[in-house]
C-alpha cells in the first residue's frame, strides 16, 4: 500500500481533490491513471480508500470508495520533550525514527545547554508526515513549537513523567517505569546535559531519573531508545 496524507478530509466528504504538487506527484511521477486506487490519511486515525475520477497532472480528482477507522498499534500516549541537536540532521533522524517506531506528541526543548536554538519547523512537520506515509501509520504525532525549558516544565503534567540526564544519582531503568504505563512524558537534554537548575525543576514537578543504559548516548540516539524502549516493554 502507498499512503497519501491530506489533512484537511474528513468522514462528511465524497471527492478530494489534489493540490498541483501532489497531482503532478500521482499522475506524473506514478503513472496513475483514472480508475486507479489510492489509500489516503487525514492523520486523524482514518484510512481512505478512492478511485481516481480525473487523472490530470494540475487537479487530480478522486472520489472516496470507503472510509476506515484505523487505531493505533500501540495502548499509551507518549510524548517525548527533546533538545534539538547541534547538527540539524541528527535531529531530523530522530523525528523520522521515532515517528517510524510509534509516538503521539514531540516537542522540542531549548535548554540552558542547548547548541541549536533555532528550528525549520515547516520541514520538520514534513519529515514527520512522510515517515508517518512510509511506515502506514494513520495518526500523525502532534509536533509542537520549540519552547523553552523553563516554559515548558511550568505545565501541570498528568502520567509517567521521566527526565534522562547523566549527573551520578539513583535512577530506575526506563522499562521497569513504563511498563503497563498509559501516559507517558520523556525529557531527553542536549549534547551538554541538562543543567542542575532544570534537573531541580523537574525533580520538583515529579519527573523521575532514569537509565537509559550503561553507554552515554547522543541526544538523538537517546530519543530513539527511548521510544522503542516504551513500545518493546508494552508490546
Amino acid at each position: 500500500m502507498q499512503l497519501f496524507y491530506n489533512k484537511d478530509i474528513s468522514k462528511n466528504d465524497t471527492e478530494i481533490t489534489f493540490d498541483k504538487t501532489e497531482s503532478r506527484h500521482i499522475v506524473r511521477v506514478l503513472r496513475k491513471n483514472e480508475g486507479d486506487v489510492l489509500h489516503i490519511t487525514n492523520g486523524k486515525g482514518i484510512l481512505f480508500t478512492c478511485e481516481i475520477l480525473v487523472a490530470n497532472d494540475k487537479k487530480c480528482i478522486t472520489t472516496i470508495t470507503n472510509t476506515a477507522d484505523k487505531q493505533k498499534h500501540w495502548n499509551y500516549y507518549l510524548h517525548i520533550a527533546i533538545a534539538p541537536t547541534k547538527n540539524n540532521d541528527r535531529f531530523e533522524w530522530f523525528l523520522e525514527k521515532a515517528t517510524e517506531i510509534g509516538i503521539d506528541e514531540i516537542t522540542p526543548i531549548i535548554c540552558q545547554n542547548s547548541e541549536r536554538k533555532v528550528l525549520k519547523t515547516d520541514r520538520m512537520q514534513k519529515i514527520v508526515q512522510s515517515a508517518m506515509k512510509q511506515s502506514l501509520k494513520f495518526t500523525l504525532p502532534k509536533l509542537n513549537e520549540p519552547v523553552k525549558f523553563n516554559q515548558f516544565i511550568q505545565q501541570n503534567f498528568e502520567g509517567t513523567l521521566c527526565i534522562a540526564h547523566c549527573e551520578e544519582t539513583d535512577k530506575k531503568t526506563l522499562k521497569t517505569v513504563v511498563k503497563n504505563a498509559t501516559k507517558i512524558t520523556i525529557l531527553i537534554g542536549p549534547e551538554g546535559d541538562f543543567s542542575l537548575d532544570e534537573i531541580t525543576q523537574s525533580l520538583a514537578k515529579n519527573f523521575s531519573p532514569i537509565s537509559l543504559g550503561e553507554s552515554r548516548l547522543r541526544t538523538e540516539t537517546a530519543g530513539v531508545f527511548a521510544v522503542n524502549t516504551v513500545a518493546v516493554v508494552n508490546d
